[in-house]
């Protein structure tokens, strides 16, 4: 364990330097940025540990990982983001540990989670995930609304009992215009953000950027950032 721990320490410092000098290198306070430690095919012992080192924000993107992880760790302060893609299914469960989930991308989700958030007596944040990869009303390759469709999904969330709408998130495209293109599509992104928070002021996150990318999403102003590999290593391959 203390093995882990020191490995998990080394990879925390490493990537919070990397946070540091990109918000230092964009003229940003680093208290702007949150970091959000992507957590998924690992232990809740990690998850133990990370939170011992400090932080406060941790993700998953499979419930069937999540639930049973989030149950083990409800006792340490995090606050807990779904980020994969989510059948309305899986729903209820996801509901009962997740704080905000990042990839809202349909209104037929939106009812889902309106729905159990009321009758879990809870208040659960939605990002609007943003597909750059998509035509004008297709989703996109990993998920995600046409950057036409948010206006109408936005206005549903904030009108949705249970749940807050807290801004918009995207992936890099593996194709279309933007891929390869990162700075350009997470400053798409901050373009879109801008013309949210016209309607829906609150709505001031964005969450863009993972362990290969960070620096271009903090350069564009993303608020949050998720990390999974460069804290935790390599995930073993799935078999």
């Amino acid at each position: 364990m203390t093995d882990r721990k020191d490995e998990l320490a080394a990879n925390l410092a490493k990537v919070e330097e990397r946070i540091a000098a990109a918000c230092a290198a964009a003229g940003r306070a680093r208290e702007e940025v949150t970091l959000v430690v992507v957590t998924k095919t690992y232990p809740a012992s990690d998850v133990r540990i990370l939170s011992g080192l400090g932080v406060r924000h941790v993700a998953e993107n499979k419930d069937q990982d999540a639930a049973p992880k989030a149950a083990e760790c409800s006792d340490l302060p995090l606050t807990w983001h779904f980020v994969g893609q989510l059948q309305t299914n899986k729903v209820r469960s996801v509901v009962g540990y997740a704080d905000l989930v990042q990839s809202v991308d349909r209104s037929k989700l939106v009812t889902a989670l309106s729905r159990e958030a009321v009758k879990a007596g809870r208040e659960v944040g939605c990002l609007i995930q943003v597909a750059l990869d998509a035509g004008a009303s297709e989703r996109g390759e990993r998920g995600g609304v046409a950057p036409g469709g948010i206006e109408e999904l936005a206005g549903l969330v904030a009108g949705a009992p249970g749940l807050r709408l807290d801004g918009l998130m995207t992936v890099a495209p593996l194709t279309g215009e933007y891929a390869g293109r990162e700075q350009a599509a997470f400053k798409r992104l901050m373009d879109l953000s801008t013309d949210l928070r016209r309607a829906h002021p609150a709505a001031n996150m964005v969450s863009a950027g993972m362990s290969a990318d960070l620096e271009q999403a903090v350069a564009a102003g993303a608020t949050h950032v998720r990390v999974g590999t460069a804290v935790l290593g390599v995930r073993p391959r799935l078999r």
